[in-house]
């Protein structure tokens, strides 16, 4: 079994990863009422910004393959930041 603070950790870094704006602020503040160090609460988080940036990726590996079939490339549109014409 896993204990509290290796739990919450998860969730924290879970959380990232699916965007969850409310479940970061919920785990981040119980992770400071467990105790969980500022430097473990920072690999969390550095966790979780990956595997998201890992899946964004994937997905718009997907959105430019599956775009092309219709004649255009919708990756050429982006920028990079998130900001597509």
């Amino acid at each position: 079994m896993l204990d509290k603070k290796t739990k919450e950790l998860i969730a924290i870094g879970a959380s990232v990863s699916c965007n969850c704006h409310p479940c970061v602020k919920f785990h981040l503040d119980k992770a400071g009422k467990l105790g969980i160090e500022p430097p473990d609460i920072k690999e969390a988080l550095k966790v979780g910004m990956m595997v998201r940036r890992g899946a964004a990726g994937q997905m718009d590996e997907l959105l430019s393959e599956v775009s092309g079939k219709f004649g255009f490339d919708i990756a050429g549109n982006c920028d990079g930041k998130q900001h597509c014409k």
